[in-house]
């Protein structure tokens, strides 16, 4: 039946109503996934599903756009609890907003692994180094990732920080004019950073 498209909401309705039914992993799956299932009987199947049968669920193109929100929200839900290796598998395979959640992990592994999730987007990673209790080790895996340190973006919420590993920050330095260093670099490391800044000028020369 629920693999008729002209299937009633009335008759998902009830069916979804069937405890009997709801014991079927598929039958839950089918009944979310179904575009006549009205949104008050599929979204609150959701806290059904298993955590990795919600990401798939995520990542398939067909299902709407809606469904697949509320998919993530109910992962975002559950990340906290979950064992270390749940996570790192989530942050390799993940939509790029559970990937971008995980940055806030303080596991270099579960990091580190979110960093090169291919769905993982420059704004999440600019949102997660701007967090005030964003993690150390965030900072030093962003600012040697081959990707995401070439960014410019990722590099000025990098300088904007004093847990970015100055090494890394004098590198990213000489990428930027004087004025932008004076306008964002903290009072700690300015000076120290603005003479970086002219030394490369005067290299360059």
């Amino acid at each position: 039946m629920l693999e008729r498209s002209d299937v009633s909401a009335d008759a998902l309705s009830k069916l979804a109503r069937n405890p009997t039914a709801l014991r079927s992993r598929k039958v839950i799956q089918a009944v979310v996934t179904h575009p006549r299932s009205p949104r008050h009987i599929s979204i609150p199947l959701l806290r059904r599903m298993f955590t990795f049968d919600l990401m798939q669920l995520a990542l398939t193109p067909a299902v709407p756009a809606d469904i697949k929100r509320a998919a993530e929200e109910q992962i975002l839900v559950r990340t906290e609890s979950l064992p270390a290796g749940e996570k790192i598998s989530l942050a390799r395979r993940a939509p790029g907003r559970i990937a971008a959640e995980l940055l806030k992990e303080n596991d270099p592994r579960v990091v580190s692994v979110a960093l090169d999730n291919g769905r993982l987007v420059e704004s999440g990673v600019v949102t997660a180094l701007m967090r005030s209790d964003a993690f150390q080790i965030l900072f030093s895996l962003v600012s040697q990732h081959p990707k995401w340190s070439q960014r410019r973006e990722v590099q000025l919420a990098l300088l904007r920080s004093e847990k970015t590993p100055l090494e890394r920050a004098r590198e990213f330095a000489t990428h930027f004019s004087l004025n932008k260093l004076d306008e964002i670099v903290s009072d700690s490391r300015r000076a120290e950073l603005l003479e970086v800044r002219r030394a490369s000028e005067h290299t360059s020369e």
